[in-house]
């Protein structure tokens, strides 16, 4: 048998506010690792499924038919294998329904981690489809906006109707990402399910207004233009009240400096843009937010251009 590849895939902050479903920035400092290695058989295997403690995680699953890992990783076996079968690892670093991209982060490295045992690995935006199929068991759809910047790093524009498409945005200089996660859970599913199923053609105007506008402050690097256009007005205002700190971490970041900030994904992982130079200070301000409403909690704080999915070893 050989030895292990390991693969490590970053967290992400999905929808970045204004891209409901379509926007994706990678997060630096928080990922998941899948360790993959060639073995007998003829299909993809899990050994293990660590948790953030490095110890058996308690309740995610080694059957390769219920990991969003092992499910990314057959889907490209199955495509471009070249006979035998594969045994995976897998070492949670993203918290479990988080907000933050922990079924993407599994599949992007279980894909990444396999195609460095193909004899003729593939390139790495070949490889999204066969991480959406990861990410497509655990969210009920095939929704680009954590895969792809786990994927490629960077701030990434993937909406369905452009697929296989994967547009790089610029990112604005001079600006962070501080992601606050609270220790508190919000199922993905359930959170798209209090969605309403319509809205307004005035609200769908004004939210497009905003993504077009985000989009051309990053590409300008307009500081004015960003604080203005980083705001959600169809989904934040039904997703906010399933995190009991939203308002009181919200309000703290803004009052120390940061563009804006709102739920990254479903939440509850709260994330904030910034200037460089305040980011630290930001992340200490809504770190005791949170706290002060008895909810403990971690940050981070990421370069809007942290990069993607790589092979470590």
């Amino acid at each position: 048998m050989s030895d292990f590849v390991t693969a490590f895939a970053p967290a992400s902050i999905g929808n970045v506010g204004v891209g409901f479903d379509m926007l994706g920035l990678a997060l630096e400092g928080a990922g998941d690792r899948v360790l993959a290695r060639r073995i007998a058989g003829d299909r993809i295997t899990v050994a293990e499924v660590r948790g953030l403690d490095g110890e058996i995680h308690p309740y995610l699953s080694t059957n390769a038919d219920e990991n969003t890992a092992s499910i990314a990783a057959q889907a490209l076996w199955d495509a471009h294998g070249d006979g035998g079968g594969v045994e995976i690892k897998v070492h949670k670093g993203v918290p479990l329904q988080s907000g933050m991209g922990s079924s993407a982060a599994s599949a992007v490295a279980g894909v990444v981690a396999v195609n460095a045992l193909l004899k003729t690995p593939l390139q790495v935006e070949a490889l999204m489809p066969y991480a959406l199929e990861g990410e497509k068991f655990a969210s009920g759809g095939m929704h680009t906006d954590n895969v792809a910047p786990s994927l490629l790093g960077g701030l990434i524009l993937a909406p369905e109707v452009l697929l296989p498409r994967l547009i790089r945005l610029p990112t604005p200089e001079g600006v962070s990402a501080v992601l606050l996660h609270p220790d508190l859970q919000v199922n993905t599913a359930q959170a798209r399910r209090i969605l309403p199923k319509s809205v307004s053609m005035q609200l769908w105007l004004q939210q497009q207004g905003l993504l077009a506008g985000f989009i051309h402050a990053c590409a300008s690097s307009d500081f004015d233009l960003l604080a203005k256009t980083l705001r959600d007005v169809i989904v934040e205002p039904h997703r906010k009240g399933n995190v009991a700190c939203f308002d009181e971490v919200t309000a703290a970041a803004k009052s120390a400096g940061a563009f804006g900030c709102t739920l990254s994904g479903s939440g509850p992982s709260m994330f904030a843009l910034c200037k460089d130079g305040d980011a630290k200070n930001i992340a200490s301000a809504m770190e005791q937010a949170c706290r002060a409403q008895g909810i403990s909690c971690q940050s981070w704080v990421s370069s809007m251009h942290a990069p993607g999915a790589r092979v470590e070893s």
